[in-house]
């Protein structure tokens, strides 16, 4: 067996990292990994959107370096392949020898699989041939197909001339065996023996697509959970009036239609979604255990972003900045290469910071310009010299254009909205984010502070959207210059 590393990576898709750090969601094979292993408990992705965050996990850079901005398998893309010259950890690692593999969904590129960038594909969803979303040509020929009555049903939201959509819902155990990630699971599993005889090392990436939204569920999970013990959010009561109008109608024109028992019945259905994921990775856990490679194997379990879950009344994810949907599960277990096993790592990491990583693990040269810092040092029980003290976000929108960008520090958070007013939360008296204090002047100073930090990051990171300084566009509290 190779004395470098093997990698197996479990990416789920819309996981917040509250199923892991706290103890609502049952979790057992992610809680049993972070005891052998360390939590990282303020892991953030760039952008609460899939594609942005998959290419900057791929890549180690931000959207403004990789060029992925929002969904590349719709007409509303503003960019569908990664930037001339950006290459992928994957790229590096079979020039090192390793042997790929990609199971799962892709969602990084509508002009390259993960074949381009060399994996050996087995089950890919979401590739470049998947295009999603609705086109005027094909809302034409639905013209004929009506919504239903104006009677919502339970975990219903109408939209009118949209097509109602059911946020959650229970299935029979026995339709959901052959469906859904069960294949791509499935398939991780059959090739896990395979890998155990190879000679090479091996990455082995399985991209789940749950718990991303409808949760739909197979019953066996769902009654992990009794709705009717379900606490609401602590922010839930927010009615963000003091928001960005746009939060505001999300909530009342969408998922205000839930009462507060759906809400309850709809974060149980989460949950439960979060748990059959938990329980599909155990299954891989297990082979991996009875082929002899769980101690020369990086595990990681990490999401691509979160999902709001009922907090601040809503659901999903997209533009509102709200922690649940930044915040990811990250986990880590490695017995050759973590010293203090069973630890929590407060200090911020990106997903970018996955690219130097693995490759300084695999003893694979880290390409310079990176977003990302290697997280290594945190394995040996160091704390990385260049350890940033805040996580930025690049966000331009979802199909729907929205310039944001978030600087949060453990002691403030600024969002710069250009769209509408900012926002400022003092996170150590207020984590939930409830008042926003970006009127207010006594916290001008630590909002001046973010926002120069937020000028740095894009300067850093060549950020060109952000830099137009036309009167009409130019809408920070405080310009560029102010940062230099």
């Amino acid at each position: 067996m190779s004395k470098r590393p093997n990698f197996l990576i479990f990416m789920s898709d819309h996981m917040n990292a509250d199923v892991v750090n706290g103890n609502s969601c049952y979790m057992p094979n992610a809680k049993k990994l972070a005891k052998e292993g360390i939590l990282f408990k303020n892991a953030y992705c760039p952008t609460a959107h899939c594609c942005p965050s998959r290419a900057t996990f791929f890549t180690g850079v931000y959207p403004s370096k990789h060029g992925i901005y929002n969904n590349v398998l719709t007409p509303t893309a503003i960019h569908s392949k990664l930037n001339s010259g950006v290459i992928t950890f994957s790229e590096l690692l079979k020039l090192a020898g390793y042997r790929l593999i990609f199971t799962g969904k892709w969602h990084v590129s509508a002009e390259e699989n993960p074949v381009d960038r060399g994996w050996e594909e087995l089950m890919v969803t979401c590739k470049k041939t998947d295009f999603c979303g609705n086109s005027i040509i094909d809302w034409r020929n639905d013209a004929n197909t009506k919504d239903s009555d104006d009677s919502r049903q339970r975990g219903q939201i109408l939209r009118p001339g949209w097509g109602d959509y059911q946020l959650y819902k229970t299935l029979p155990t026995d339709d959901c065996i052959e469906k859904y990630d069960y294949k791509v699971v499935d398939s991780a599993i059959q090739i896990i023996p395979e890998l155990a005889r190879d000679t090479k090392p091996w990455c082995l990436y399985v991209g789940v697509n749950g718990p991303h939204d409808p949760y739909v569920v197979p019953e066996q999970f769902v009654k992990l959970y009794d709705s009717k013990q379900v606490k609401l959010p602590h922010n839930f009561i927010d009615n963000l009036e003091d928001k960005p109008r746009i939060y505001q109608r999300l909530r009342q024109e969408r998922f205000g239609q839930l009462t507060e028992d759906e809400v309850r019945e709809a974060i149980a259905h989460y949950w439960a979604y979060c748990s059959m994921e938990d329980a599909l990775f155990g299954e891989i856990l297990k082979k991996l255990e009875e082929t002899g490679q769980m101690d020369n194997t990086v595990i990681v379990f990490l999401s691509d972003h979160g999902d709001y879950c009922g907090a601040h009344g809503l659901f999903t994810k997209g533009v509102p900045s709200f922690r649940e949907a930044y915040n990811i599960p990250c986990i880590i277990r490695y017995p050759k290469g973590i010293n203090n096993p069973c630890c929590e790592v407060n200090e911020f990491v990106s997903l970018a910071d996955f690219t130097p990583t693995f490759l300084e693990l695999a003893d694979v040269s880290v390409p310079d310009n990176l977003t990302g810092r290697s997280i290594v040092p945190f394995l040996k029980g160091e704390v990385p010299k260049n350890c940033p003290d805040a996580f930025y976000s690049q966000f331009n929108g979802v199909e729907l254009y929205y310039t944001q960008r978030i600087v949060a520090t453990k002691d403030f958070k600024y969002v710069f909205n250009g769209f509408d007013f900012d926002e400022l939360y003092d996170l150590k008296n207020d984590p939930y984010e409830l008042v926003n204090l970006s009127q207010n002047k006594n916290y001008e100073e630590a909002k001046h502070n973010l926002v120069k930090k937020m000028w740095k990051f894009a300067m850093q990171e060549n950020d060109e959207i952000m830099f137009n300084q036309y009167i009409t566009v130019g809408l920070a509290p405080w310009g560029p210059k102010d940062a230099i």
